[in-house]
């Protein structure tokens, strides 16, 4: 696993140890961020799941301000805390250790707004539609914003999923991404 582009390209990052994590293939990683946009102008991104941290490290990479990781397993956090250690930037990074439903509660109610969040859930804990309506409900998800999920392909997602624009879906093997854009209110 590597950082693939932007300011901290060719990075090694460690994985995490054991099998509770199923880290992103650094080429399905490069497919993502080319369909986002491969370069970004300063924003904010949030990393649920965040295993390695390899998302939202790639993200900063390529040019966001910051980023929150936040993962409940141990064992990632500490792989977490070693791969951003890497970076001599330590205000650009913010970890969290919690699960993720009750991390999204915390930020929201904490004010915190994110113009780009990324999600790859452990395949068997897919909750995928209950959370973007949490990531609304909280309105973590700044006006405009994009959500980026990572899912297996037994996720079938609706036409139309509320509060959002969907901006892209892509099969990857096993897996399947979800593109979305927070809906302009009303």
């Amino acid at each position: 696993m590597r950082v693939i582009s932007g300011e901290f390209r060719g990075r090694r990052l460690a994985a995490v140890p054991g099998n509770q994590t199923r880290p992103t293939a650094d080429k399905v990683k490069e497919s993502m961020f080319n369909m986002l946009g491969p370069y970004f102008d300063g924003g904010r991104v949030l990393d649920l799941y965040a295993g390695t941290g390899g998302l939202g490290i790639e993200a900063v990479s390529r040019g966001m301000a910051h980023a929150t990781f936040v993962d409940h397993q141990y064992a990632a956090i500490k792989t977490l805390r070693a791969n951003l250690a890497l970076f001599d930037a330590p205000e650009r990074f913010t970890v969290i250790k919690a699960p993720v439903d009750r991390a999204i509660v915390t930020l929201g109610e904490a004010g915190e707004q994110f113009d780009l969040i990324l999600a790859d859930p452990p395949y068997a804990k897919q909750e995928v539609l209950a959370q973007l309506a949490a990531l609304l409900a909280h309105d973590l998800v700044a006006p405009g914003g994009r959500v980026l999920f990572e899912t297996g392909l037994d996720v079938v997602y609706p036409a139309v999923i509320a509060g959002y624009t969907i901006l892209r879906r892509q099969t990857y093997g096993v897996a399947q991404v979800i593109i979305l854009q927070r809906e302009a209110e009303a």
